[in-house]
């Protein structure tokens, strides 16, 4: 799958913050980005357009019947590729952009099943949050995989030593929706 433009205008790293008024598919909405209104392109849209098959994966669905999952990743761009692959595997997910949006609703009481947390974000990181979630509330119990693009053995032994449940890679769709079967497998389990 390609992606043609016309012209490319400039290259702008910043953080996205969009407001979603786009009732047009594979759109997200706009945004002011260096000063100019853009449009966001809706990446898991056309995705899924060309590669429906890719979103779907029977093999994952037996665990994830009626699942609440809470997805906590800074970046617009993987919330948006993530939940659409979450939720055609069965899941019901609600995504947020920070750790600190997270433990809010922590504190409100609100509850999940499974959660998938990013490890590279500002403010909190993965690792820290995972800490917060061990160390009180309705969530120490709750399994917690690590989604990173790092995944040295040290990274590996660091999330488990913060009381990450699996450690996955960014980019592996089969292994996510694998990882959060067995841990839901085992959960179910040992309830």
């Amino acid at each position: 799958m390609g992606l043609i433009v016309d012209e490319i205008v400039d290259i702008v790293e910043d953080k996205l913050s969009y407001e979603n008024t786009s009732g047009q598919g594979g759109l997200l909405g706009s945004a002011i980005i260096d000063g100019n209104a853009t449009e966001i392109i809706d990446v898991g849209f056309y995705l899924s357009q060309g590669f429906g098959e890719w979103f779907k994966n029977d093999s994952h669905t037996s665990h994830a019947a009626n699942v609440n999952l809470l997805l906590v990743d800074d970046s617009p761009f993987f919330r948006n590729l993530l939940t659409p692959i979450l939720n055609s595997a069965g899941y019901r997910v609600t995504a947020v952009e920070d750790a600190s949006t997270a433990l809010k609703m922590r504190e409100e009481g609100k509850g999940f099943d499974i959660i998938i947390s990013d490890i590279e974000m500002p403010g909190m990181d993965g690792f820290d949050f995972a800490k917060a979630c061990r160390a009180e509330g309705n969530w120490v119990d709750t399994p917690i995989v690590a989604l990173s693009s790092h995944s040295e053995p040290s990274d590996l032994d660091k999330g488990r030593d913060v009381g990450f449940t699996d450690y996955v890679e960014k980019f592996d769709r089969d292994a996510l929706l694998s990882a959060l079967d067995q841990t839901l497998m085992v959960a179910g389990g040992a309830a």
